[in-house]
């Protein structure tokens, strides 16, 4: 039987739907960030620079452009003969054929993927936050403490904490009270959704757990191992994390990268960040554009003018146009004269002639105040927007739009167009 000492499962299923437009047509993880990558880069970079060569990924809602993405694994050195990374799809099984419902149910439902590694400790992550961390420094500590359970934690201001899973902990790092989303928080210290479990232990929870309908690590597992008395520790982390799943955090995240000197810095030697790279072409920068403390991906032809924004690979940006504190992802065209402020703007968007984005008051969202929220113009992938039109904040566009959308040639804030077929 082959050994592991320790195989990771990423949870990569979610749709992510607090991205709005974003999400419709990609999973969450598969989401780009920071011109060249995509979210789940981050998590599958740490497995491989922390030792960790075995590693299953659970995917569920629109999996295909994460599978294309993560193939066999190559980028990150996980194309192994045995181990390597195995993408885990849910399957029909002859007594009954369902979906992943709940993020241990997911893990429970591959228990046979990981009994062959016959691991001694299990890492569970989540496939959609921006961090470097080293699992190995955290297994030590799991070991260390001679815990059941290590749950990666970090101190939050405690207004946001209800956001989160919530650990109280005493002088040793032992958990004494873990709290999922309280309404009243007895703590800062939040859990990040990173586990490490001695396998016994995970699989007992797991086989205990599977008649729960949607059964979670945060509502289910944790408490129940709590309540059997295993050892749980908190392992506290207090570098860079970001949870990117409103459009507002995704937003902030991409621009604090271009920082002069950023918090998150993606280009440390020694603990790199990997991404599958299909584009080879050098940039183009005409003599004639400007450009200030932008990101420039691969094979992107600049004749405008672009500030303050994160621009992905084979993107065009005409001439007289001007993007300001924008995300432009991969192969977006902005034609000549357009001006792109404050805007999230998905793959494969086309952006007409002296289109003028992200002006006037920021009004309340009519599609989903909650989502659209932080006065950004955000356009889902594959989306056409006509010559000469203006649009407004907090908007949400997806599909091909024409002049006749636009009621004399506007959106105003807060409104927004979601042709058939696609979803807000």
């Amino acid at each position: 039987m082959i050994k592991k000492e320790m195989i990771a499962m990423l949870l990569a299923g979610g749709q992510g739907s607090r991205l709005g437009v974003l999400t419709s047509k990609v999973a969450k993880p598969a989401v780009a960030f920071g011109g060249k990558y995509r979210i789940i880069d981050f998590p599958l970079s740490n497995c491989i620079n922390s030792g960790i060569d075995t590693v299953g990924v659970l995917t569920q809602y629109q999996p295909l452009r994460l599978n294309t993405h993560i193939g066999i694994g190559i980028p990150w050195d996980l194309d192994r003969n045995v181990g390597g990374v195995t993408v885990l799809p849910p399957y029909e099984r002859s007594d009954n054929s369902e979906w992943y419902s709940g993020t241990a149910n997911a893990i429970y439902q591959n228990m046979e993927y990981m009994e062959q590694f016959n691991p001694d400790y299990v890492l569970i992550l989540s496939g959609d936050h921006i961090y470097k961390m080293d699992y190995e420094v955290m297994l030590n500590y799991h070991k260390a403490h001679h815990a059941d359970v290590t749950i990666a934690a970090m101190p939050v201001p405690i207004e946001e904490a209800s956001r989160f899973g919530i650990v109280v902990t005493d002088e040793d790092n032992r958990i004494t009270e873990f709290e999922e989303k309280p309404e009243h928080p007895s703590s800062n210290l939040a859990s990040m959704g990173i586990y490490i479990f001695s396998w016994k232990v995970l699989k007992e929870a797991l086989i205990a757990n599977a008649e729960q309908s949607n059964c979670d690590f945060g509502k289910h597992v944790i408490p129940y191992c709590f309540d059997q008395g295993s050892c749980m520790c908190a392992y506290e982390y207090n570098s860079y994390w970001k949870d990117v799943g409103t459009l507002g955090s995704y937003w902030e995240a991409n621009m604090e990268l271009i920082d002069i000197i950023p918090e998150f810095n993606l280009y440390e030697e020694y603990w790199r960040i990997y991404t599958k790279n299909d584009t080879v072409q050098p940039q183009y920068i005409s003599a004639d554009a400007k450009i200030g403390k932008s990101i420039i991906g691969e094979g992107t032809e600049i004749y405008g003018e672009v500030y303050d924004s994160v621009i992905g690979s084979d993107v065009t940006i005409g001439k007289g146009a001007v993007v300001r504190q924008s995300i432009l992802m991969k192969g977006v065209v902005i034609e000549e004269g357009a001006v792109v402020d404050h805007a999230i703007v998905a793959e494969d968007v086309h952006i007409g002639k002296n289109v003028s984005m992200g002006q006037g008051e920021a009004l309340p969202s009519k599609l989903s105040e909650k989502i659209y929220s932080f006065g950004l113009v955000t356009i889902g992938e594959k989306s056409v927007i006509p010559d000469n039109v203006t649009i407004g904040k907090n908007t949400a566009i997806a599909g091909v739009t024409t002049k006749e959308d636009y009621p004399d040639g506007k959106l105003e804030s807060g409104e927004y167009i979601i042709k058939d077929g696609d979803q807000a």
